[in-house]
């Protein structure tokens, strides 16, 4: 049986230790246990089987409240006798620990953007339901694009026609939404939460993404229970992943006169910007500049920025690390480099890249965003890529941390291996060969040709 003391002891010399204090001390003592790394004692964990360790993290990963912050500690700023960090007050920032961004409204959630995946007939039941949910027992504005709608599909649901005159309808890339949506609700896979994204060139709302695609890396929730989900949401009872997004300016070649030929694009993007030689046989060759200073100059197929959202969509295809999208920073990952000592690099997220043709390139470079907005770009002209100040506020179905590693395991099947066997379970086969060296040593002399 184990008693109070020994729960908060990893060995047995803490707990000689811990009985050796005085009762005054104990307390003391326990406080700086429970200070350590697990929150869970240490000989609780090694009395309790290891099912039951696993349901005992599992519950406390999607029901208790985080004690530890996501970011790392501020480090000590004092280095030995006489060393320090000089102090500049124009440099220091406040950062919220991830793990404590939840969702709130200071004032009633009432328009709603739904996203629909276009040209899927699985959908259009989920939609339809929602939708009526929304309108008639929520009393919400729903938005919803007006490709959505055209779908001749849609007749055949007849409780539809009802709710379709109440619906709000706008077009891409035409009208837009900006201070409009309280809210969005995706429908589909991955692609839905990218073109909300697109939808949103500043403050995104925040977005709820149900998983009725193919992969839903990004989706968490199920919509079997939809209700109830959405309610948690409208309520303010829900975990917020900030996905920091990329901020990425096009400027064109100056002409002779010292006019542009266009003026600057700027797109934000999700997951990757991807600059490739496009149709050209021959390699890329681009520059690549961090604050001003060159880099490197990638030669192969081309080269992949992307978020820590991103790095688990086309840059792990390439070879990239999988990054947690709480961790601020960004990815560079060559695409084919014709080189064997081109590793996939992080770099701080608050760095600026250049991107540029090098002036011995042979081809012109292509580049696309969230893989659309193809465009070429031809010597002279500059790709700009930064970290944006406009996050996609991702609600979580649980919290960041479980998400991420749900979608890894669900998805991806991250670490997917068949166990190794235990050594008693192997017990049969070193019984079946249990020949000894000395029988093995006899029988290989046995086998020799006799000396003549």
């Amino acid at each position: 049986m184990l008693s109070i003391d020994s729960l908060w002891c990893g060995s047995v010399e803490e707990l000689s230790t811990l009985r050796s204090c005085k009762p005054a001390e104990r307390s003391e003592y326990r406080f700086r246990r429970r200070s350590s790394k697990s929150l869970i004692p240490q000989a609780l964990l090694h009395a309790l089987p290891d099912t039951q360790v696993r349901s005992h993290r599992q519950r406390r990963s999607g029901t208790w409240p985080r004690t530890r912050s996501l970011n790392a500690p501020s480090p000590i700023q004092q280095f030995g006798p006489c060393g320090r960090i000089m102090k500049n007050s124009a440099m220091v920032m406040q950062i919220q620990d991830p793990a404590s961004q939840r969702l709130t409204w200071y004032k009633p959630p009432l328009t709603v953007l739904v996203i629909k995946k276009v040209h899927d007939a699985t959908i259009l039941t989920p939609f339809v339901q929602l939708v009526h949910w929304l309108v008639h027992d929520k009393s919400m504005v729903v938005f919803v694009e007006a490709a959505v709608l055209d779908d001749t599909l849609l007749k055949e649901y007849g409780d539809f026609t009802s709710v379709r005159e109440r619906l709000m309808t706008f077009r891409a890339g035409t009208d837009d939404l900006t201070d409009k949506i309280d809210f969005i609700i995706c429908l589909g896979g991955d692609g839905t939460l990218l073109h909300a994204s697109s939808l949103f060139q500043q403050s995104v709302p925040p977005v709820m993404a149900f998983h009725l695609g193919s992969l839903g890396f990004l989706t968490p929730f199920e919509f079997n229970n939809f209700q109830d989900q959405v309610m948690n949401v409208l309520e303010g009872h829900a975990a917020l992943t900030l996905r920091s997004r990329l901020q990425c300016v096009v400027l064109r070649k100056t002409t002779e006169d010292g006019k542009e030929k266009k003026k600057p694009t700027t797109i934000l993007v999700l997951n990757e910007v991807v600059v490739d030689r496009g149709p050209s046989p021959y390699l890329s060759n681009i520059d690549l500049f961090l604050d001003g200073k060159h880099i490197t100059s990638v030669q192969g197929d081309g080269l992949i920025v992307s978020t820590p959202t991103g790095s688990t969509a086309y840059a792990v295809a390439a070879g990239a690390s999988m990054i947690h999208p709480s961790v601020p920073a960004i990815m560079v990952t060559p695409i084919c480099p014709h080189s064997l000592s081109f590793r996939p690099i992080v770099v701080p997220a608050g760095v600026e890249l250049k991107i540029a043709l090098s002036p011995e390139a042979r081809n012109a470079m292509w580049v696309s965003f969230d893989g659309r907005n193809r465009q070429a770009l031809q010597h002279g002209d500059s790709l700009y890529v930064t970290t944006s100040v406009y996050p996609v506020p991702s609600i979580c179905a649980q919290d960041q941390i479980s998400d991420w590693f749900d979608s890894l395991a669900e998805c991806l099947h991250w670490n997917v291996r068949k166990k190794q066997k235990q050594i008693d379970e192997l017990s049969d086969m070193t019984h079946s060969s249990s020949d000894t060296l000395e029988e093995i040593d006899a029988n290989h002399h046995d086998d020799r040709p006799a000396d003549t």
